[in-house]
């Protein structure tokens, strides 16, 4: 079962770890596919029903991205407003259309784990902070699959601390 990645980075070719994942998950084109909202449509002009087709076409949906501001790049809220339409997303009988869909997120994260926990930094854990995620994949009527997220870029950039982040995000596809 292939499982398509939508990717929303505004600057991808500066990035660490999304690139490098882009980079590994395009060397197995028969397991995923990788679709680049900021390069798709960098006017930010969403094709809806180009976007429709692409959910209707997956059973298992990843939205990869780095953690902006405690939520994500503005592209990916743009697109939800744009593409999860009453009447094909959800409130009607012919609605529903991503329904039964395994939905998550892939994120990465600047700061270390313990940063998003009621004594760190932030005060929140993620998967607070991903309600609205939730909520919206609730509300859609897609199975949300508990998230993947890596944490600090900020304190190691080492290649070797990239490289193990593409083996457990691989690890992470193959188990949702």
């Amino acid at each position: 079962m292939k499982t398509l990645i939508i990717v929303i980075h505004p600057d991808i070719e500066k990035s660490v770890i999304n690139k490098r994942w882009i980079e590994e998950l395009k060397k197995a084109p028969e397991k995923y596919t990788v679709h680049s909202l900021y390069q798709a449509y960098p006017d930010e002009k969403i094709d809806v029903a180009k976007e429709q087709e692409l959910i209707e076409s997956y059973d298992r949906i990843v939205f990869q991205f780095p953690f902006y501001w405690f939520s994500s790049p503005p592209l990916l809220k743009k697109w939800f407003d744009e593409v999860l339409l009453y009447g094909w997303a959800y409130g009607s009988k012919s609605g529903y259309k991503a329904g039964g869909k395994k939905m998550t997120l892939a994120v990465t994260a600047g700061i270390d784990k313990e940063g998003y926990s009621a004594a760190g930094k932030y005060k929140y854990t993620m998967n607070e902070l991903f309600r609205p995620y939730e909520l919206t994949f609730d509300y859609i009527k897609a199975d949300y699959k508990d998230p993947f997220v890596y944490y600090g870029i900020e304190n190691d950039s080492s290649k070797e601390w990239v490289e193990r982040s593409v083996s457990m995000y691989l690890e992470f596809l193959d188990n949702l």
